[in-house]
């Protein structure tokens, strides 16, 4: 039996939450709607989503505080719907865990298509820590268990990260000392090719450095290559 995809839409229009609700439950998924995001708590506590549509600009609480908020708790895959130009949007969106982004107004056959990109990643076995699932990695002074997220320093400094920082993080790890371009970064990540001067990855390695860096103003484990990218300059081991 197929498993019909459940989406979450949260989004103050009513037209737009009807028009997309239509559109997808046409094209075999299920919806569940909500106006804002003490709505979409409610409908969390009770139900189970392989999906949220996230929309930025929300009365109440807005989208990239909500992001934030379950990108910490939670493992269900964001897209973030923003207004059209809002590129700092979408860069911050992406920064607190959201996992693509569509900026409005869009064709609602793009945000199928981004829904359906991104539910294929996430319902691959070990999607997000790819080969290094259920281990303790040792890197530069850091272990990261890859089942809980969470860091620890040999200090006793410790920080659970956030999805996209964790993602950012497991692909360094399983290519150590290798230079990698933003853009095959950004396709591991997002699953597709960056839009033409997109800095999201260079804010998010920005935000992981100042996770396990001493001096993220001079970084020694995760360095930037100059006309190549980056590159994580430390040895991993993988432990069970």
């Amino acid at each position: 039996m197929v498993k019909i995809p459940h989406i979450l839409l949260v989004d103050d229009s009513v037209e737009i939450r009807k028009a997309v609700s239509r559109y997808l439950e046409k094209n075999d998924m299920r919806v569940t709607s909500a106006a804002d995001a003490a709505e979409m708590d409610r409908l969390l506590e009770i139900g189970r989503y392989d999906l949220i549509v996230l929309d930025v600009m929300m009365p109440g609480e807005d989208g990239i505080s909500v992001c934030r908020r379950l990108s910490v708790t939670g493992v269900t895959p964001i897209l973030m719907l923003t207004a059209l130009g809002e590129e700092m949007d979408r860069i911050i969106g992406l920064e607190v865990g959201a996992d693509d982004y569509l900026a409005k107004p869009f064709n609602p056959r793009e945000l199928l298509a981004r829904i359906r990109a991104i539910l294929r990643r996430v319902t691959r076995p070990e999607h997000l820590a790819g080969r290094l699932t259920g281990q303790h990695i040792q890197f530069a002074g850091w272990t990261l268990d890859t089942d809980t997220r969470h860091l620890r320093a040999e200090d006793g400094r410790e920080d659970t990260l956030t999805t996209s920082e964790f993602k950012l993080l497991v692909i360094l790890l399983e290519r150590p000392r290798i230079v990698m371009s933003r853009e095959q970064i950004f396709e591991l990540t997002a699953g597709r090719a960056p839009a033409a001067f997109d800095r999201s990855i260079d804010n998010q390695i920005s935000r992981l450095r100042r996770k396990i860096e001493d001096d993220p103003g001079h970084p020694r484990i995760i360095t930037t290559v100059r006309n190549g990218g980056y590159c994580l300059a430390a040895d991993v081991e993988a432990q069970r």
